[in-house]
């Protein structure tokens, strides 16, 4: 982040190449989980789940946030919610909400503590998350085993593919 000017309400530029990650940002905190969905967790995580996604904080400043997040194909995002409003902007690729299928600059909001996920396109789906909080909590709603399985299975058949994936903004 670089400070144009000195005072409090300075002209900031904020590089992509600098911002650090979610749980390196520290702006996110995870609620208590069952054991089913610690259990789950482990499983998917040891099968590759980590590979699927990259989030970083783009800006973190008072009363606003700005994050990158890139969901690989078949990611199997968790049931969940958070403390705070998101706006949420597609850049590239897609994703399915519901019946819904979104694209580039499609956008949908999530109040509050409303429960959601969404599914990754063929191609994956960048998306800006767009919060007037710099923090939040993530409370996992996906609490049976068969998701959590079904997570772990989809992310050994995809880890080797998403190692290699090439964001589609880069397409």
């Amino acid at each position: 982040m670089t400070d144009v000017s000195e005072s409090k309400t300075s002209f900031k530029i904020f590089r992509a190449a600098e911002a650090p990650g979610l749980m390196e940002a520290g702006c996110m905190s995870v609620e208590p989980m069952t054991d089913v969905q610690q259990t789950g967790i482990k499983k998917a995580v040891e099968a590759g789940y980590l590979e699927g996604e990259e989030i970083t904080i783009l800006t973190d400043m008072p009363g606003f946030s700005l994050a990158h997040a890139w969901f690989k194909k078949d990611y199997p995002l968790a049931r969940h919610s958070h403390d705070s409003d998101c706006m949420y902007y597609v850049i590239a690729g897609s994703l399915h909400l519901g019946t819904e299928t979104l694209g580039p600059r499609d956008s949908f909001f999530v109040p509050a503590n409303a429960a959601y996920t969404y599914r990754p396109g063929p191609d994956g789906v960048e998306v800006l998350e767009i919060r007037h909080k710099t923090s939040f909590n993530f409370v996992n709603l996906s609490g049976n085993e068969t998701f959590w399985d079904r997570a772990a299975e989809t992310c050994a058949t995809n880890i080797d593919g998403w190692k290699t994936a090439v964001r589609p903004s880069e397409k």
